[in-house]
């Protein structure tokens, strides 16, 4: 039986790659896709959910939820992404006629099937808190959460000490780590073991399906974005992944660990925080990968975009 998720995702590039994955996905149903702000603003976020199903015409259709203007992340990554999150690809979408909010979708779905959807939170965790809170059940009801961001080693990639998700919005970052949801945590420094150079593109599927059409006009300005902007010649897919735990969690080896996230500071604002002392004080709330099978991703993630090109 397909595993139900729902995926929260602030589109951008390596979201948009998660989602060719995941809704051609045979081991997942998709069962609501939720935008919210991060890579981009809100109403752009809800725009490039639209656009990515639109473009890629999956064999189901997920719900959609749309990004809350209400709160403006204090940065973004278009400079990684594009103006437009998708590469400057200009994709036009049509209006939709009835929008829901993204906490709306996530609880509703939750709702119902009760323990039976996992939640993929692939950008800031708004979305996830703001449905915590007006639901106190839902948490309970979640099969699971995985989370991309946080850094366990302290390293980060917005700040010197914070992770780009989790810097967003730290204040609810901090309420879900503290949820008595079910959680693993994907953190900075197991995504960034795992880069693509420029070959990728000539792995891509081919132009002539809707998905390779698709990632033919994205994925090139990644590669441009982080040799201009990073002087890398690679470049990584954070958010596809921890789609990959989903679908493959055995090439991912967690620990149980006690964490929590610093929601102030100059220099600390957005850090999340690992009680690993011989004798912890924290109780452990979360596992967190901390090792992965690096050829294996690898090689998941470009059979399931062939996958995804072959199923159209």
């Amino acid at each position: 039986m397909a595993r139900k998720v729902i995926i929260d995702c602030d589109p951008g590039i390596d979201d948009a790659v998660a989602l060719c994955l995941a809704l051609f996905e045979p081991k997942l149903e998709v069962v609501g896709v939720t935008a919210t702000a991060g890579n981009v603003s809100a109403d752009q976020a809800s725009r490039n959910v639209q656009a990515i199903i639109e473009q890629i015409d999956p064999p189901r259709y997920p719900r959609i939820g749309v990004a809350s203007d209400d709160y403006a992340p204090p940065v973004d990554a278009r400079h990684l992404h594009g103006q437009d999150g998708l590469g400057n690809s200009g994709f036009v979408v049509s209006e939709l006629h009835h929008q829901h909010p993204s906490e709306k979708i996530i609880c509703d779905e939750v709702h119902a099937d009760p323990g039976n959807v996992t939640i993929i939170s692939l950008g800031p965790l708004t979305n996830i808190a703001r449905a915590f809170r007006r639901d106190v059940e839902v948490p309970m009801l979640v099969d699971r959460l995985i989370i991309m961001g946080g850094s366990v080693g302290g390293i980060g990639n917005v700040t010197a000490s914070a992770e780009f998700n989790i810097y967003c919005d730290p204040q609810s970052a901090r309420e879900v780590f503290q949820s008595r949801t079910t959680k693993t945590l994907i953190p900075l420094d197991l995504t960034s073991q795992i880069g693509f150079t420029l070959d990728l593109v000539d792995e891509l599927p081919a132009e002539s399906t809707r998905v390779g059409a698709f990632l033919h006009k994205i994925v090139p300005f990644a590669f441009r974005a982080y040799h201009q902007q990073l002087g890398q010649e690679s470049i990584h897919l954070h958010d596809a992944v921890a789609l990959a735990a989903a679908v493959h969690g055995e090439l991912f080896q967690t620990t149980e660990m006690a964490g929590d996230v610093e929601t102030s500071g100059q220099l600390t604002a957005g850090a999340t925080i690992f009680d690993r002392r011989q004798k912890p004080d924290w109780r452990p709330n979360m596992e967190v990968a901390m090792e992965v099978d690096v050829a294996a991703i690898k090689d998941y993630l470009m059979r399931g975009l062939s996958r995804a090109a072959q199923s159209l």
